[in-house]
């Protein structure tokens, strides 16, 4: 009997202990739904709170942006000008650089007139009228023309032909006088060659090479010694 009843005032004091947790977690239920329902609610203000907290260096980087494109723009600006500057520098020197050089061509003593003067396929081979005209090559054209009015050479004749055509060109072409000329150069190149053959003995055929010349003068107003 005894037993018993211990076992009924434990089975008791159980339902008693499980009465008062079920009160106790009753009332810290409502406690947790209110903790509950507000921490969304801070969570909500702290988010709010946030973006104001982070507009400030948003604002600050945005100024500190302005400001520096504006110094960079006056950099680039200043640069620009300064390259301007430097580019009109520069060009200011070379005009004054030309202008010299400008002023020593125009001192520069103007170049003697050239007087011309072409003879081509003349009946004389190259090599005997090479002899001619190394003889008369800067001589005075006086002198040259005594001289080939002498020559026994058969090419002086058409050199001295060719000379007085060049005095002649000088004095009607370019206004100079042609007894003050000079033979500045004479040239004898090769031309044409005409084959011609001769009968010869046992009805042979020699050939016959007849040689062509082209000659050039060229003459200078001669310089007062």
């Amino acid at each position: 009997m005894a037993d018993e009843k211990n076992d009924t005032q434990i089975n008791n004091k159980k339902t008693a202990d499980k009465k008062a947790e079920k009160k106790t977690s009753a009332k810290k239920e409502p406690a947790k739904k209110a903790a509950s329902k507000g921490q969304p609610a801070s969570k909500k203000g702290a988010k709010k709170d946030a973006p104001a907290k982070k507009d400030g260096p948003k604002a600050e980087s945005k100024k500190d942006a302005k400001g520096d494109s504006k110094e960079s723009k006056k950099a680039a600006k200043k640069e620009a000008k300064a390259a301007k500057k430097e580019a009109k520098g520069n060009q200011d020197k070379k005009t004054a650089k030309k202008e010299p050089a400008k002023r020593a061509k125009a001192k520069a003593p103007a170049t003697p007139p050239v007087v011309r003067a072409n003879a081509r396929y003349v009946r004389v081979a190259p090599r005997k009228a090479r002899l001619v005209a190394d003889q008369v090559r800067g001589l005075h054209i006086e002198q040259a023309l005594a001289l080939l009015q002498f020559s026994p050479r058969g090419a002086a004749q058409d050199i001295q032909k060719l000379i007085q055509s060049a005095a002649a060109n000088a004095e009607n072409n370019h206004d100079l006088v042609g007894d003050e000329m000079r033979v500045a150069s004479i040239t004898v190149d090769e031309g044409p060659t005409l084959r011609r053959f001769r009968p010869r003995a046992l009805g042979r055929a020699t050939p016959i090479n007849k040689r062509t010349s082209h000659i050039a003068v060229a003459l200078t107003p001669a310089e007062d010694e």
